[in-house]
């Protein structure tokens, strides 16, 4: 089975003592590997943890991972006792400098930036770990799951237009076997002849393009992450019906091969999202 590089997963719960944790992924087409994280504050440390279980299942795409945890509010305040001190030193100092006689209330003081907040549980990102861990794999399997759906539409995608280019090679195949006999008819000298059969002959790119599209079908057909190799392929089928439109020197062969060109570049197009 192949996979596509392109899906989307999510999972969240609400777990005692911690609060309500929710991950978030998302793939998309990318030449290479790569995870990007959008974790909260004191939880870099899960970095290495989520990227092991993201990349031990997913070999090929750009994942962006989010978690987002909402703690429980304790039943408490936070008084910035520090940051209080300095903004008193600061409105003395401003009160002598000026000769300012008012002073500030206390219902003035807590209401300055920072003073006062409410506190929050922020578990640590070792103690977080064994209860995100479920979720994330909760959320991979659902973007697995995406991902797969897709492929399967691009497998059978892919199969219907490589199959129409056999059928062109086929009847390229049989058109320059006729076309060279009608040719060879109208040229007397053996010379003229010998060099037409050299500069016209394609059945080196016909073999070459019929080994590829075979070649092709047997990727899709074994699945896994076949992605790159089937771009590699497609690029050398591609340059196979290049050569064979620019040798051709007969005008129904050729449009034959400009479609196939125009299909080869569609195939492309889709094996770009496999994985």
């Amino acid at each position: 089975m192949i996979s596509s590089m392109t899906g989307f997963g999510s999972q969240e719960a609400e777990v005692d003592s911690v609060g309500r944790i929710c991950v978030e992924l998302r793939c998309t087409n990318h030449k290479f590997m790569e995870t990007v994280f959008h974790l909260p504050e004191g939880m870099l440390s899960l970095e290495d943890k989520l990227k092991k279980e993201i990349e031990t299942r997913i070999s090929r795409g750009r994942v962006f991972c989010s978690v987002n945890i909402k703690g429980k509010e304790a039943q408490g305040i936070f008084v910035n006792r520090k940051l209080l001190k300095n903004y008193l030193q600061e409105l003395n100092s401003l009160k002598k400098e000026f000769k300012i006689k008012d002073g500030m209330s206390l219902d003035s003081l807590i209401r300055l930036p920072g003073i006062l907040s409410l506190k929050e549980n922020k578990p640590a990102g070792i103690h977080i770990w064994e209860h995100l861990k479920p979720l994330l794999l909760q959320a991979l399997a659902e973007l697995l799951k995406t991902r797969h759906k897709e492929g399967r539409a691009l497998a059978g995608l892919l199969r219907k237009r490589s199959e129409l280019l056999k059928k062109d090679l086929v009847l390229i195949k049989s058109r320059f076997a006729a076309a060279v006999k009608y040719r060879l008819r109208k040229i007397k000298s053996e010379e003229e002849r010998s060099a037409f059969l050299k500069g016209a002959d394609i059945a080196e790119e016909m073999d070459r393009l019929s080994f590829h599209i075979k070649n092709f079908q047997q990727k899709i057909a074994k699945g896994g992450s076949v992605g790159k190799e089937l771009d590699f392929i497609t690029q050398e089928m591609q340059r196979e019906a290049n050569t064979l439109a620019a040798k051709s020197f007969d005008l129904v062969i050729s449009g034959r091969a400009v479609q196939m060109k125009s299909q080869i570049e569609k195939i492309r197009e889709q094996v770009q999202n496999i994985e």
